[in-house]
Order: structure tokens, then sequence, then C-alpha cells
């Protein structure tokens, strides 16, 4: 008898023990963003290559290296409105591969003449930045269904900190490459990966109800954590209002919290622009690296980013955990990460080349630490707009994209030297805190008034 009703308390354990679905989730959104910024940084790798092959000038690559974020900022709220009314699964399948063949064309525009390398391949990476353009906010949207808020802060710190796993595999392989079979070869790698990944993902990827592995135990769980699990239902309805809500974003913009989340996300995004155009560049015409050897001595950085990428997140979901408010669990994380990232600053002041590894090892971490942007957005974004408010958030993260490599091109044109440019960089970080600290306020959801 005994042993019978042990065996149904064991059946009962067995039908109540959550299954663990959402970490599947985030793995594949771990996934498909280090295919993501891989791609969108293969470019800076080939970069000096091309340069000395093609005889392009710091202006022009600064020019061709802003070309994904022209795009990118421009598809941002399209990007966002698709996704809300059609879903993450299936766009994001779509972005994936429309990046993915764009990237592999880049490998081709040496057959072209000389005068038309710019222009091909500036119109090849816009292209590559209008399909990525939904991937950030599908991100946030997808994490927001599966994820209650007490573990979103870790969910977004994995998926973002791809973009430092990213660097740390890909860049030795894509610098090996470039040295062994030449610089058209990165793209055609990754091309290929990208358009496999985009079928895998439609295969594997579904909403919270319609996944036929997770059980009612993790459903109740995360919904009663404030996932919001019914936010892709009946997306293909024709009863879905077919409109983007532009009328909404007078109210996003009108928000003082949010003006202070979009202007730091702008600064923080002016490290990763650097970090992911000109950083091998610096390491090879500054510190006369070779291009093998900056492929692998990028990716040194780069993990201690994902380090701190991972811990930022774990960090702050822990404070929340231990009864501290949304608003300090976010902001301490981030304060503490620019700062660190202002360490960049140094390099200017060292000679050898350990020491500047070592600074831009602490700058990566550290803005891998602070980078808790999409945790945020899944805190604050409206349950109506996930996607179009993520979208704007994107949008104003993502012009630095486009000034950032810019800038950076005219201060090493002018002065010959990257001095300057890491200045510019340290002072964003600095602005980043500014924001947070005093523009921002208390963090929570938007609730949207209803025209």
């Amino acid at each position: 008898m005994l042993e019978t009703n042990t065996n149904k308390e064991a059946i009962v354990q067995t039908k109540l023990k959550r299954s663990q679905v959402r970490w599947f989730i985030v793995a594949m959104l771990f996934l498909v963003t280090s295919v993501n910024y891989a791609d969108r940084s293969t470019i800076s790798i080939a970069g000096p290559a091309i340069q000395k092959e093609l005889g392009l000038s710091a202006v022009s690559m600064g020019y061709i290296f802003s070309a994904f974020a022209w795009a990118y900022v421009i598809g941002q709220i399209p990007g966002g409105w698709f996704l809300d009314r059609y879903g993450s699964k299936i766009v994001y399948a779509f972005s994936i591969f429309f990046w993915s063949l764009f990237t592999l064309l880049q490998g081709f525009v040496g057959f072209v003449s000389a005068g038309a390398v710019v222009v091909l391949l500036f119109v090849l990476r816009f292209l590559v930045g209008l399909s990525e353009a939904p991937s950030f906010p599908a991100n946030s949207r997808i994490v927001a269904a599966w994820f209650p808020s007490q573990e979103r802060g870790t969910a977004a710190a994995c998926f973002n900190s791809a973009q430092y796993f990213a660097t740390v595999i890909f860049a030795p392989i894509l610098g090996w490459i470039t040295s062994s079979f030449g610089w058209p070869y990165n793209f055609a790698f990754m091309g290929v990966l990208g358009i496999i990944l985009s079928f895998v993902w439609m295969k594997v990827i579904y909403n919270p109800k319609d996944h036929p592995r997770v059980n009612q135990a993790e459903l109740e769980y995360i919904e009663q954590g404030g996932a919001l699990i019914d936010m892709d239902k009946n997306k293909n309805s024709n009863k879905s209002d077919e409109k983007p809500k532009l009328v909404y974003l007078k109210q996003l913009l009108k928000n003082r919290m949010m003006i202070g989340i979009y202007i730091a996300q702008f600064c923080i995004n002016t490290l990763t622009y650097f970090f992911s155009t000109w950083f091998p560049v610096y390491l090879v015409q500054e510190r006369h690296m070779s291009i093998l050897k900056a492929g692998f001595v990028a990716s040194l950085p780069a993990i201690c980013g994902f380090a701190g990428g991972i811990l930022g997140g774990i960090f702050s979901d822990y404070l929340l955990r231990k009864g501290y408010s949304l608003t300090v669990a976010r902001k301490v994380p981030i304060v503490l990460g620019m700062f660190m990232s202002m360490s960049l600053i140094i390099a200017n002041y060292v000679d050898m080349n350990w020491i500047v590894i070592v600074v831009m090892a602490l700058a990566f971490f550290g803005k891998g630490f602070g980078a808790l942007g999409w945790a945020v957005m899944s805190d604050t974004s409206p349950k109506e707009l996930a996607g179009l408010s993520g979208g704007l958030f994107n949008t104003f993260g993502n012009i630095s994209g486009i000034t950032t490599p810019i800038i950076i091109g005219y201060i090493v044109e002018g002065t010959g030297s990257f001095n300057g440019a890491l200045i510019f960089v340290g002072v964003n970080a600095l602005v980043a805190i500014f924001s947070y600290l005093v523009i921002v306020g208390e963090i929570k959801r938007v609730e949207l008034k209803k025209a």
C-alpha cells in the first residue's frame, strides 16, 4: 500500500514538474543573434584586406561600414509593425534568410569595376541592415512572451551577449579564412550558414501555447510571472488591425522615461559599433597587428564582453529576487558597466599591446555588463505594441550605427590616429550614465491612452 502511494506521489510530482522549453527558446535566440552579429561584422574582419586590395580610403570605409545602420534604422518601425501584425516566427525567418543572402552576395563585389565597388558594397550592406531590422524587436517580443519578469534580465542578457560570443567564435574563424583563402570567402561562409539557419528556425520555434514540448505547469508559471503568452494569438486573422498604430508613437516619444532610455541606448550602441566596425582596423593600423592576429586578439576582449553580458543579466535578476525595485535592479548594472567601458580611453596613453588588450577587455566586459537595454524594453513596452515599441527603441539606438563609423572615419582621416576616436566612444558611455541616473526615473511598463 505504501509503495502504491509512493508511486502515485511520484506521478503527481512528474505531472507538476515544469518543462524548461523557454530556455531552449532563448538558446535559439542566442544562436540566431550570434549569426546576426557575425554577418553584420564580417566586413570589419575583411575590411583591412578589402581596403588594401581595392584601394579604398578611411572615409570610404566609414560610409560602407555605416550603410548597414542606415537601413537598420529605416527598417525598425516597419519591422516592428510587421512583427505585431504577423508574429515573430514568420517575420524572423524571412529576416534571417534575406540578411544571409545579401551577406553571401558581398563576396562577389570584387568582380565589378573599381569605381562601382563602393556603391555596390554600400547597397548590399544597406540590404543586410534592412533585412536584420526586425531581429532585436523580435528577440524582445519572444522574451516578453516566454519569460516571467524575474527571469527576463537573464534571458535578454543571453541573447544580447551573443554579439560578444559572435566575435569570440567568428572573428578567429573569419580572420583565418581571410588569411588563408581571401576575404570573399568570409561572406560565402556566413551567407550559407545563415540560410541553413532560417529553415531550422521555422522547424523549431513556436508560440508558448503552441509548442509541442511545453507543459501546463510551465505555461502557468510564465503567465503568472507576467509573460505575454497570447501576444501572437491570431496574428494572421483578417480581424487584426492592419494599420500601424502610429498614433501611439507620440505617447512613447513624450514619455520622459522612454526618451532617457532611447538616449542611453544610442550611446551604448556607439560602443557596440566601434567594436563591430573599427576595432579590428584599429588593431591592424594603430597597433600594427596582422589580420590573422587581429582576428584572434579581437576575440579576447569579446570573451570578457560575453561574460559581462551574462553576469549583468544574472546580477540584475538577483537584485530583483532580493526585493529591490525594478528600477534599481536594471539601473545598477547599467551604470557600473558604463563606468567600466570608459576605461578604453586609457589605451591612448599606453604603448604595450598587452596592456591595450587588457584595457579593451575591461571596456568590453563593462559594455556587456551594462547592456540591459532589451531587458528594460521587455519591462516597459506597452503590451499592445511590443514590436513597434522595440522598433522605436532600436531606431534611436542604431542611429549611432550611422554616425559612429563615419565620425571615426573622419577623425582617423583627419588626425592619422585613433586617439580622438577612443575619447569619442568613452564620452558616449558617460552620457549613457547621465541619462539613466537623471532622465529615466522609475522604470515601469507604459500604459497607453486609447485613442
